[in-house]
C-alpha cells in the first residue's frame, strides 16, 4: 500500500514538471526562436512575463485532478496567507531593505548615487517605477512560487527532508529556465546564475518550512528580489552584491 502511494505521488509530480515546462516554453521556446532569427515572430516580448504562470497553473491542474476542490480550496488559502509571525514578513521583505542598505553603501563610496528609478527598468516593458515591484510580485513573484513551492516542494518532502528535495527542484526548476538563455539571459554568466539559484532554492525552502507553508510570504521574497537585482541599477553592483548577500544567508 506504501508503495503504491509512493508511486502515485510520484506520477502527479511528474505531471506537475510535465506541464509546467510545456506551459511555459510553448511561450519560451518560440521567444527563443524569434530572438535567434529561426521562425517569424508570432508573439511579442512581453509576452515573457506570462512563461512565470506555467508552474502555477501545472499547480492547479494537477490539485483539481489529485485532490479535487478541497485541495484547491487548501492552495487557494495558502496563496493569500498572511497570518504568520512577524519575522517572516521582515525576511519576506529583506531583499528591499538589504539592497536600500546597499545602494546607501555604493553611494557612499562611489561618490555616485544609485538611481532608484533604475529598478523600474525591466525587460521588454517601458520603465515602470515602484510598479516593476507589482510587476514582479504578480508574475514570477506568485507565479512561479504557487508551483514551485507550493506544489512540488511539499510534494517532495513527504519522501524527502528538506534538502534532497530542495536540490531537486532546484535542478528542474533551472532546467525550467532554458529558453530564457536564448532570448534574455547571457550565457557567460550561467555558472554564477546556477549558483544563485540553488541558494536562492535553499532560502525559500527554510522561508516555506518556518512560515508555515505561506506561499504568499515565499512569492513576496522572489518578488522583491526580483526588483532589486533584475535592473541595472548601480550598472549592475547592487544586484550582484544583494544576490551574495543571499548565497551567503543559504550557506549560513
Amino acid at each position: 500500500m506504501k508503495n503504491k502511494t509512493v508511486q502515485k505521488e510520484t506520477n502527479y509530480l511528474i505531471l506537475y514538471f510535465v506541464l509546467a515546462y510545456a506551459i511555459s516554453w510553448s511561450i519560451g521556446i518560440p521567444l527563443a526562436l524569434e530572438h535567434k532569427g529561426l521562425m517569424d515572430p508570432i508573439l511579442p516580448d512581453w509576452t515573457h512575463y506570462f512563461v512565470s504562470y506555467g508552474p502555477l497553473l501545472a499547480a492547479v491542474l494537477v490539485t483539481t485532478i489529485s485532490e479535487g476542490r478541497s485541495g484547491l480550496k487548501k492552495l487557494g488559502e495558502r496563496m493569500i496567507k498572511w497570518r504568520v509571525r512577524p519575522i517572516w514578513w521582515l525576511v519576506a521583505i529583506s531583499p528591499l531593505v538589504i539592497g536600500a542598505v546597499v545602494a546607501a553603501a555604493v553611494s557612499f563610496f562611489t561618490g555616485k548615487p544609485v538611481s532608484i528609478a533604475t529598478l523600474g527598468e525591466v525587460n521588454f516593458l517601458p520603465p515602470l517605477g515602484i510598479g516593476a515591484l507589482a510587476l514582479w510580485l504578480l508574475t514570477f513573484g506568485i507565479g512561479e512560487e504557487t508551483g514551485w513551492r507550493g506544489y512540488a516542494l511539499p510534494h517532495l518532502q513527504k519522501n524527502h527532508s528538506a534538502l534532497p528535495a530542495t536540490l531537486i527542484l532546484a535542478a528542474l526548476w533551472a532546467l525550467w529556465h532554458l529558453p530564457q538563455y536564448f532570448y534574455l539571459f547571457d550565457p557567460a554568466i550561467a555558472i554564477g546564475w546556477l549558483i544563485g539559484l540553488f541558494a536562492g532554492a535553499i532560502v525559500f525552502t527554510w522561508l516555506l518550512n518556518s512560515s508555515n507553508g505561506s506561499i504568499l510570504i515565499v512569492a513576496i521574497w522572489h518578488g522583491c528580489f526580483n526588483f532589486m537585482t533584475a535592473s541595472n541599477a548601480g550598472n549592475g553592483i547592487l544586484a550582484a552584491v544583494v544576490s551574495t548577500v543571499f548565497m551567503v544567508w543559504a550557506v549560513v
